[in-house]
């Protein structure tokens, strides 16, 4: 018997053609909800394997997408804006200001107008070079001082919404860490690291990953919090039922790893011997570079959230051998 709650529910997905956004798509799928709406920048080919086998009833261009909520608001019942734009060495205000901040004030305030639960994507960049430490208190947002116009627009956009006297009737906003797994393939120098390291492998046999240039960390040990896209969609789909305790949330793993095992676990799952070379770190972001980052999970998990994480190693053993290795899609 099927069940009316998936029957009668509209979920609208922006971003839906990118990295998360399209994983999501798939969580929902597998969960039994069809009556999905993307919301995207459909025009780039690459991005197409990504939705395209996938159960939906529309695709909207992003640019005539307020327009679309405002006359059809009365079927929408949640709201996931996943839509960004995310390149960290993209350093023109006004893009992001666009895309970013005034974008999503404007999806914010028609969810607000008509009661419609709002979830969008922050980042874990709003953390900068974590003088604040990584917790996610609300307290903590205006004193944050992110380290590149992405993690400022962000940032801008968390201390807009934590004002806001009129919200949706449940928002939530999620600061992603270090996200990887399926469906990056068109994401170039923006894809995550273990992407990059299969790709390296697989053409020249060892991986390079960039010198520190922070005395404090030597090289490779750069530390970032890694977590699996799934677990991602499992967040993000606890969200969808459990519509209390609006507020901003980590969404990392909790634990801090190393570059160097990262890539010693994917030469493992690719069943090789490692091979490291270090290069310096480019220019164009080695001022804004993050050296350690580490969420703080206390929040999410004082509010009833309890599933467990993909540890690095399963993680990478999963993307690599079920995703990469056979060019699959999720």
């Amino acid at each position: 018997m099927s069940d009316p709650f998936k029957q009668n529910t509209m979920i609208v997905i922006t971003g839906a053609a990118g990295f998360i956004g399209s994983n999501l798509i798939s969580k929902l799928n597998s969960e039994g909800f069809k009556d999905l709406i993307l919301v995207d920048d459909f025009s780039r080919q690459d991005k197409e394997p990504n939705y395209i086998r996938k159960t939906f009833k529309k695709l909207i261009d992003r640019t005539v997408f307020d327009k679309w909520l405002r006359e059809n608001q009365r079927f929408v019942q949640y709201v996931f804006h996943i839509g960004a734009r995310t390149d960290t060495a993209e350093f023109n205000v006004d893009v992001f200001n666009k895309l970013n901040l005034d974008y999503s004030k404007n999806i914010w305030n028609i969810c607000t107008e008509f009661g419609i639960p709002f979830l969008y994507a922050s980042s874990a960049a709003t953390y900068g070079a974590g003088e604040n430490g990584y917790i996610d208190s609300h307290d903590v947002i205006p004193r944050l001082k992110p380290l590149n116009p992405y993690g400022d627009s962000k940032n801008e956009f968390d201390k807009w919404v934590i004002k806001q006297k009129n919200t949706p009737s449940f928002w939530a906003g999620l600061k992603f860490f270090n996200v990887y797994g399926p469906n990056e393939y068109h994401k170039g120098r923006m894809a995550s690291v273990i992407y990059q390291t299969c790709k390296q492998i697989r053409d020249t046999g060892k991986m390079k990953l960039f010198h520190s240039h922070n005395p404090l960390y030597k090289d490779g040990e750069q530390l970032r919090d890694f977590i699996y896209v799934k677990d991602v969609m499992g967040i993000l789909f606890w969200f969808l039922h459990n519509r209390k305790n609006s507020g901003i949330y980590n969404a990392g793993t909790g634990i801090a790893e190393t570059f160097i095992k990262l890539a010693n676990e994917t030469f493992k799952a690719m069943d090789m011997g490692s091979e490291i070379e270090f290069i310096d770190t480019p220019v164009d972001i080695r001022d804004t570079y993050q050296y350690y980052t580490c969420a703080d999970m206390n929040k999410l998990r004082s509010i009833g959230y309890n599933a467990p994480f993909y540890s690095l190693a399963s993680g990478v053993n999963d993307y690599i051998r079920n995703y990469l290795i056979p060019g699959k899609y999720n």
